[in-house]
């Protein structure tokens, strides 16, 4: 009788030593998902890749063309990509495919940050010309370093406000209002 309990505690022992290895296998296996994943989106947060130029001093906005996306009335044009005679210097950016505004339409402080950002600075909060890191991805996926922000003033505001430009390293610009909830690239010139 005495044979049969440590037979039967062993097949209890066994099952648990199962139990415990089926569990391991999916803890190894849930890990080795995580770690793909991670590697997947950490790739796409890397391309396309833009060759960023090294130099700090900012390019203008290309010239415009009728019928790119919009969102009002005064970002009824888009910047075409070959930087025709409108465009100041002749000076090429990317096209985002977001809405466009033109420089003339944002407002008197947006206009001034422009000026300082051309001007390489000085700019009046430590946190302008950061690097912004795109968390929100609605700016086109680029590399970590590409994007730099800079404080719009915003009158009445105690602290720095909603308002900011993003700056690309290829010269593109983007204007929000909202604090990042939406971006529009600005036409530089209009």
């Amino acid at each position: 009788m005495r044979n049969d309990t440590c037979i039967d505690n062993g097949a209890d022992t066994m099952r648990g030593t199962t139990s415990a290895r089926q569990l391991l296998m999916l803890v190894g296996i849930a890990c080795c998902l995580a770690l793909v994943w991670w590697a997947v989106d950490r790739g796409a947060d890397q391309s396309p890749r833009v060759a960023a130029t090294t130099s700090r001093t900012p390019t203008h906005a290309a010239s415009t063309a009728p019928g790119g996306p919009t969102s009002s009335p005064e970002s009824s044009l888009a910047p075409t990509p070959s930087g025709g005679a409108g465009s100041p210097g002749g000076a090429e950016t990317p096209i985002s495919g977001l809405p466009t505004i033109r420089e003339s339409r944002l407002p008197r402080e947006g206009r001034a940050t422009l000026r300082l950002i051309r001007a390489g600075g000085p700019y009046p909060y430590d946190d302008d010309d950061g690097i912004f890191q795109n968390r929100e991805r609605i700016l086109p996926r680029r590399a970590a370093s590409y994007y730099r922000e800079y404080t719009v003033e915003t009158p009445g505001s105690s602290d720095r406000g909603a308002r900011r430009i993003v700056g690309g390293a290829a010269g593109d610009r983007y204007y929000t209002d909202d604090h990042y909830d939406s971006f529009r690239q600005i036409l530089e010139g209009q």
